[in-house]
């Protein structure tokens, strides 16, 4: 079987996006997954998105996922805009630590003091080309092989995998993190950063901190064997603990 790459969170971080898909290329190339969180935080959320568009159209083996950022900036291109309850009170999408205005910046979309969030929702609209709505909204939530399952965020231990909400697939965490009990595939996620690329021994973290221009990783999947892709090629990923 072919290897399979998995790309984790990019967050608007479009040349760390071309020196992976580079790494790739010079690996031998093969399936990639990208595990959601195109956009915020990083200048180039825009030029992520076209990229993945254009490979997608250029017949590329690309699996993009949908992630938790890429909901909230399709949810809020919605008329009217709509709220991702999920969030903490007082936090939205153009909160400073999610990243919202960076991404309107890279559309060339302003932010100023005291408009309103309809009003901010249709200037982007404006400026939002519709095939990166249709993008967004189109993104799947999940991609599995026979031992492999691929989301953004994680699962609900113990649910079956083809019955996963969509709120954990794109938003749990710390009931995800700290079951230490074997899955029904290995889960390969991104969505909570850790310093480096994390094999768990029944999940692989791929989010390294991208969104806080730390380098963007990938990890490469072969014959039950796991690498992280580095510029010196692969490195195993030997579980911890």
């Amino acid at each position: 079987m072919p290897p399979i790459y998995a790309v984790g969170d990019i967050h608007g971080q479009r040349a760390e996006l071309d020196r992976v898909l580079d790494l790739i290329i010079a690996d031998g190339g093969g399936k990639v997954v990208f595990l959601g969180d195109y956009v915020d935080r990083g200048p180039d959320s825009q030029g992520v998105i076209q990229r993945l568009i254009d490979g997608c159209a250029d017949g590329e083996d690309w699996v993009c996922l949908k992630g938790n950022h890429d909901r909230l900036m399709d949810w809020f291109l919605e008329v009217p805009p709509r709220h991702d309850p999920h969030l903490l009170i007082g936090f939205h999408w153009m909160h400073a630590r999610i990243g919202g205005a960076e991404t309107l910046a890279s559309y060339g979309v302003d932010v100023p003091d005291h408009i309103r969030m309809k009003d901010l929702s249709a200037r982007a609209l404006d400026a939002v080309p519709q095939a990166h709505l249709d993008f967004l909204r189109g993104l799947p939530l999940t991609f599995e092989t026979d031992d492999l399952f691929f989301c953004h965020a994680g699962i609900a231990p113990g649910a079956p995998l083809d019955a996963q909400d969509e709120e954990d697939l794109v938003w749990i965490r710390q009931p995800f993190h700290v079951f230490t009990e074997p899955h029904p595939k290995l889960i390969v996620h991104g969505h909570t950063p850790v310093e480096r690329v994390t094999h768990y021994g029944n999940r692989v973290n791929l989010d390294a901190g991208a969104g806080y221009d730390r380098p963007l990783t990938c990890a490469v999947f072969e014959e039950g064997q796991v690498f992280e892709l580095t510029d010196s090629g692969r490195v195993p990923l030997v579980p911890v603990g």
